[in-house]
């Protein structure tokens, strides 16, 4: 089932366990998938003499398999063979129970999670095209390894298409505590722990004191971990400045975009391996790292962040680099039906509408390359555009063009999202020439409108403009002398990856350069 050349990869990779790893297999002998899961884990098992596995037959669930090491189980369950994006979160499953895994996260965080007070049962909807689901499988899957009081079951929904009918689910990854949907789409282990630590409480006798929050200074501070944030770190470390990343996510939201062909130097990449070179980069040279933090509170005056786990970091100079988050319409029925019907990512949810009805709200890049993709797996895909023209580069506007299932609306405006309960069924759109509504019946709606910038926390704390935007000059320095801002957050009017890059490079000169003087 494995080629010869990914099991020789994962022969290198397996050296390094120390424990020996069993895999408990549950299988229906009526399935015709049993034996491909068997086949399957019998292809990972060869690669290593400490990986092994049992089966067990079983007609009363699903087929699965969960994870032993050292004969205690690590609480993690796949319910489907992971296949595609889910193949590193299995591989990561093994090395995370072995306590090995760049993704582990630090002292500080896996107290946190260990506080977590139990009992809870997590069960996590994916699909394997899906570009954001490994992301919170491995962090809950870290949760489980790390809190005895957590269990996580990972759900292939393709592979158990009455269970995710069962519940609705029409976006991934879809997270259930139990049978409470807690979270949907992309989110960072942070969130996750935040969203848990406020459903369920928290012990603090299960807190290792030895990790108890601490205060930190540092020369150049920097909140964000994207790429402008990243690159800020970068330069300023270079300089020989202490340096401190202070983020939910190392890498930020580039991780979200798929391939990315207009970046300088390369000729095509991806968002999360550019992520993970940022990340690399920034600490081969020096810079602190600190991931998985939510900041609750921002003193601009005197440059420190406070964490919502008591940690506090200051700085000589602060960088606000936040980044942005993607812009919701805010109409009738939008937050209702998400996850039921509207969806952010088409790559993630794209599967889940096959040969059904959608529509796309967004006629930029990012709309017209979503209706592109959805029209391979739709009936019909229609492109709602708020403005008279698309937005979009014309060689996306003249492939869109070609596609017979694919229409355009431009000067439309969407007033509402319906549905019956339980799904999403149509989608109203007013024509901004004459006022007059559009009912058009849809399985689903693509959201692809653009960016808010991250900067709520600093309200009232640092000039923005109408766009929630931090004022800056030209240089990154904002009205408060050693505060600087780049990237997405920032006045940049070009929205950009490369421009982020830039500006996180000008506002470390622009601090260096204060320092030196002052």
């Amino acid at each position: 089932m494995l080629d010869k050349d990914l099991l020789a990869q994962l022969t290198q990779i397996f050296a390094m366990l120390t424990n020996p790893v069993k895999f408990h297999l549950f299988l229906q002998p009526s399935s015709p998938k049993a034996q491909e899961m068997e086949n399957f884990i019998a292809d990972v098992c060869s690669t290593s003499p400490l990986l092994s596995y049992e089966v067990k037959s079983t007609e009363h669930i699903a087929n699965e398999f969960s994870i032993f090491t050292n004969g205690s189980p690590t609480r993690i369950t796949f319910r489907g063979i992971p296949g595609g994006h889910e193949f590193n979160s299995l591989l990561l499953a093994i090395l995370n129970a072995d306590g090995k895994g760049k993704n582990l996260p630090d002292s500080t965080t896996l107290a946190a999670i260990r506080s977590l007070r139990g009992p809870i049962a997590l069960t996590t909807y994916v699909s394997l095209t899906c570009t954001n689901c490994p992301d919170v499988v491995q962090a809950l899957n870290i949760f489980a390894i790390t809190n005895p009081g957590i269990t996580h079951t990972i759900v292939d929904g393709a592979a158990n298409q009455a269970e995710a009918d069962a519940r609705g689910i029409q976006a991934v990854p879809a997270v259930y505590a139990s049978d409470k949907l807690i979270s949907v789409g992309r989110t960072t282990l942070a969130d996750l722990l935040e969203t848990l630590r406020n459903q369920f409480g928290t012990d603090t006798a299960a807190t290792d004191t030895a990790t108890a929050p601490t205060h930190r200074n540092v020369d150049i501070l920097i909140f964000g971990g994207g790429p402008a944030g990243v690159s800020s770190a970068i330069y300023a470390a270079r300089k020989g400045l202490t340096t401190a990343i202070v983020a939910k996510d190392g890498g930020g939201s580039v991780s979200l975009t798929g391939d990315i062909d207009n970046l300088i130097t390369t000729r095509t990449t991806t968002g999360d391996r550019l992520a993970t070179e940022l990340k690399g980069n920034a600490t081969a040279y020096g810079a602190l790292l600190f991931e998985n933090r939510t900041v609750t509170n921002v003193d601009p005056t005197t440059r420190t962040l406070t964490c919502s786990n008591g940690e506090t970091f200051t700085g000589r100079a602060l960088i606000i680099a936040t980044g942005a988050t993607p812009r919701h319409l805010n109409v009738p029925g939008e937050t209702d039906y998400t996850g039921r019907g509207v969806a952010f990512c088409p790559h993630c949810d794209g599967p889940y509408f096959r040969n059904k009805r959608v529509v796309v709200v967004g006629g930029g890049n990012a709309g017209i390359e979503a209706a592109i993709d959805l029209a391979a797996l739709c009936t019909h895909v229609t492109v709602v555009e708020f403005l008279p023209e698309m937005k979009a580069d014309q060689v996306l506007i003249d492939h869109m063009h070609t596609l017979p299932n694919v229409e355009a609306h431009t000067n439309r405006q969407v007033i509402s999202i319906n549905g019956d309960g339980t799904r999403v069924t149509s989608v109203t759109i007013r024509n901004r020439a004459d006022n007059t509504d559009l009912t058009l019946p849809t399985d689903g709606i693509f959201i692809q409108i653009g960016t808010v910038p991250n900067t709520t926390i600093l309200r009232d704390k640092l000039p923005l403009n109408h766009r929630g935007e931090i004022e800056t000059d030209r240089n990154c320095r904002t009205s408060l002398p050693f505060v600087y801002a780049a990237g997405d957050a920032a006045t940049s009017p070009f929205k950009q990856i490369v421009v982020a890059l830039g500006e996180g490079a000008t506002a470390t000169l622009s601090a260096f350069e204060d320092l030196i003087r002052h």
